[in-house]
């Protein structure tokens, strides 16, 4: 932490040089003032201000191309990059990766959704501005469609319906409760797809609303949280049948299909093959794998 001081500058750039710091850092949105991210290096401050820098992280190479076109781009995130900056900077981020991956500055990109850290799947950015303001009238009337696949701990009762609690802020700042502070209409609507002989259920859930964390915190109020999901009660730790131990690295959601109307109205559809690592653990569970295929494509209610 630096705190800026009446001889420090009239600007983060000069704060920067004060403190001997790395003065790529206010570009590369590492720099906060309190919990405000300071914009760019040319952002007056304020004697008294305090400035946290943060460590970079490691650039991150190119991520899979989904779907393109002229003013939409949906990417394939993996489970652990965040979708935008975070106290890291954004150079190990999901919209950094993708501007690299078709050659054009990260600032041409605008995520129209966003997946949690250590949720895996679709991600669409819009290229334009009128691109942004046509998906958000998507979901305004419900076309913009998602489609997610999960691992519960346990059949939700009923084992298909709809989840509406509404979502606000939990006492943590960084999770959100059923009920909490402010809380604001939600809506999922979910179909159980396969149980496996232990109990763990394959869920397929479109979110009709985009809260922050809106299905991890439903299913964890339905009394069903996903393997992985320790922040909403899932477990971290797995034991089979024959007592081995599994310890999945990340919450057991994914993003499994979007479909956002292109510039001509027409269905943009983008799929994400189910990673690895979650059908394994639901082989490893005894589960069919054929409840993959009807979880990515079944009704739901």
């Amino acid at each position: 932490m630096f705190h800026v001081g009446p001889e420090d500058g009239p600007t983060v750039a000069d704060a920067l040089v004060r403190a001997g710091a790395d003065p790529r850092a206010a570009q590369d949105g590492r720099v906060f003032v309190g919990r405000r991210r300071v914009k760019g290096p040319k952002e007056p401050v304020e004697n008294g201000d305090v400035l946290e820098i943060a460590m970079p992280s490691a650039q991150v190479g190119a991520v899979h191309v989904l779907a393109q076109t002229d003013d939409l781009l949906a990417v394939e995130k993996p489970a652990g990059m965040p979708t935008i900056a975070d106290h890291a900077g954004c150079a190990h981020a999901l919209v950094a990766a993708a501007a690299r991956s078709i050659g054009i500055d990260a600032a041409r990109l605008h995520p129209t959704s966003r997946l949690d850290r250590d949720v895996s799947g679709v991600v669409v950015f819009a290229l334009t501005k009128n691109a942004a303001e046509r998906l958000t009238r998507a979901r305004a009337a419900g076309t913009y469609d998602r489609r997610y696949v999960a691992l519960a701990t346990r059949t939700p009762d009923p084992k298909d319906g709809v989840w509406d609690a509404p979502i606000g802020r939990a006492k943590n700042p960084r999770l959100r409760a059923a009920h909490g502070r402010d809380a604001v209409p939600a809506e999922s609507r979910y179909a159980t797809c396969g149980v496996s002989p232990g109990g763990v259920a394959l869920l397929a859930v479109a979110p009709a609303t985009g809260r922050t964390h809106q299905i991890r915190v439903h299913a964890s109020r339905a009394g069903t949280p996903l393997i992985g999901d320790a922040a909403y009660g899932g477990p971290t730790r797995v034991t089979l049948a024959n007592g081995r131990v599994l310890e999945p690295r990340r919450v057991a959601l994914h993003a499994a299909r979007v479909v956002v109307p292109n510039a001509r109205g027409e269905a943009l559809v983008a799929i994400s093959p189910v990673p690895v690592e979650l059908t394994d653990l639901w082989s490893a569970l005894g589960g069919l794998p054929a409840a993959w295929e009807l979880a990515t494509a079944c009704p739901l209610p």
